[in-house]
């Protein structure tokens, strides 16, 4: 549902109000959190949604219920999504500003006030019933949750760097951004004090490491998007036949396809007059502005495969770009960050990673277990089954490096002047809007 950008009307009217708890999510709640989502069910389906809801969960807090029967909410859950506060709790006022007043009755029972660390184990552990479902028994430990997003974040930011010759090795672990990227990404900043950070979502007191307040930055569409300007392109029917008969994915293949027409110049120099603006479902951070639209500047007539494999380059590149720009708002506002930590499905993807490395100009760390998120699960189970002490100890033993990568410093100078193209094409876009809006 997060992806779902229909409550625009009520978001807007959330923002209108400049309620306080609005300073912890950036200043501007999105479109993708629960508490427009909320408004909008309330809104257009009053008789048969929200007048018979029981209980409204986030999709962690709903699978643990299922699990246990539980209805403790996660803190992580309610603080990222749901304005609650971790050391005020929910905020009254706010609820009822923006039309909601109903969900403050019985003590917010319908949006959670029993509210859990994530790492506790939650009831009796695992139910009967749902042991039976799960093939388990029953009985075994089960987690108070993480959002997928930030048990990624979980799974590689704690990871012992020793002997990789990485800055971030002498360094706090709030030295290190950790960046889950598949369907959309997210860039997760952690910090001893809270920073604030405009169109960043945070901060957020223990939402992802226990202590720590965290600062949420990301993208709604980059897997998405790469597979939507792939897909719609003339080319694609032959590549998906060329890529089948050498059996392999269809971005291996154009990865290689990049290799063979790059001749004696680096890849990232093919879009050196292709340029791209990657918010075609509007942008998250650092804006923080619904209504921006995706642009693709350098088009040519042809539609070959060198075509789409340059455009396929220029949209990793300008996600690239935009990853770039939320770490530049989030070190104006005071984070210092040296290292980069992939995982998720583009993490896999070998170019989309040395794009980030070269363009943020930031070395990558890329975890040992490629699916980092289970490794955070598995951590908060680590710790509900008392195998671990803490959530920090747990991370510390259970999440290794994988493999690095580091930035092409010779190529620096082409990507500084791509990045100045970057923010020049949201400059232009909203002067466009400008001129179509004014008399």
């Amino acid at each position: 549902m997060w992806l779902d950008h229909r409550a625009v009307n009520q978001v807007h009217r959330i923002n209108e109000t400049k309620h306080s708890v609005l300073q912890y999510v950036g200043g501007v709640m999105s479109v993708e959190m629960q508490a427009p989502k909320l408004l909008w069910l309330k809104e257009n389906l009053r008789e048969t949604c929200w007048d018979k809801a029981g209980h409204f969960f986030d999709l962690p807090d709903f699978l643990s219920w299922k699990a246990t029967g539980v209805t403790a909410r996660s803190l992580c859950s309610l603080v990222c999504k749901w304005t609650y506060s971790a050391e005020k709790g929910w905020d009254d006022s706010f609820w009822k500003m923006v039309g909601l007043e109903d969900l403050v009755a019985d003590n917010y029972s319908k949006i959670g006030n029993q509210v859990l660390p994530p790492g506790t184990c939650l009831g009796n552990g695992l139910t009967p019933e749902a042991a039976k479902d799960l093939g388990l028994p029953a009985g075994i430990a089960v987690a108070a949750s993480l959002i997928d997003a930030h048990a990624g974040g979980l799974g590689v930011i704690g990871a012992d760097v020793r002997g990789h010759g990485l800055a971030c090795e002498g360094q706090p672990v709030t030295s290190r951004l950790a960046i889950i990227c598949g369907t959309s990404s997210c860039h997760m900043g952690i910090s001893k004090n809270p920073i604030f950070v405009p169109g960043v979502w945070g901060p957020y007191f223990s939402a992802m490491v226990p202590g720590f307040w965290l600062n949420e930055g990301g993208q709604s569409v980059t897997g998405k998007l790469i597979d939507h300007m792939v897909q719609g392109h003339a080319a694609f029917p032959e590549l998906q036949a060329k890529a089948t008969a050498r059996c392999q994915s269809i971005y291996a293949y154009l990865n290689s396809h990049l290799d063979l027409i790059k001749k004696t110049q680096p890849v990232g120099f093919l879009t050196v007059d292709l340029h791209v603006w990657p918010d075609f479902h509007g942008n998250r951070s650092p804006l923080a502005d619904l209504t921006l639209k995706g642009m693709v500047i350098g088009l040519k007539l042809s539609q070959d495969l060198d075509d789409l494999a340059i455009l396929y380059l220029a949209t990793v590149q300008a996600i690239a770009f935009g990853t770039r720009l939320i770490i530049e708002a989030m070190e104006s506002a005071g984070h210092s960050i040296s290292t980069l930590f992939l995982c998720g499905g583009l993490g896999k993807n070998p170019l989309f990673v040395q794009m980030h490395s070269d363009i943020t100009g930031m070395p990558v760390v890329l975890s040992q277990e490629v699916e980092s998120v289970l490794v955070g699960a598995a951590i908060l189970g680590a710790c509900a089954s008392g195998d671990f002490a803490s959530v920090q100890e747990a991370m510390a033993r259970m999440s290794k490096v994988g493999k690095v990568v580091f930035p092409r410093r010779e190529d620096k100078r082409y990507y500084d002047k791509k990045y100045q193209v970057f923010l020049k094409l949201v400059e232009h876009q909203k002067e466009y809007a400008s001129i179509m809006k004014g008399d």
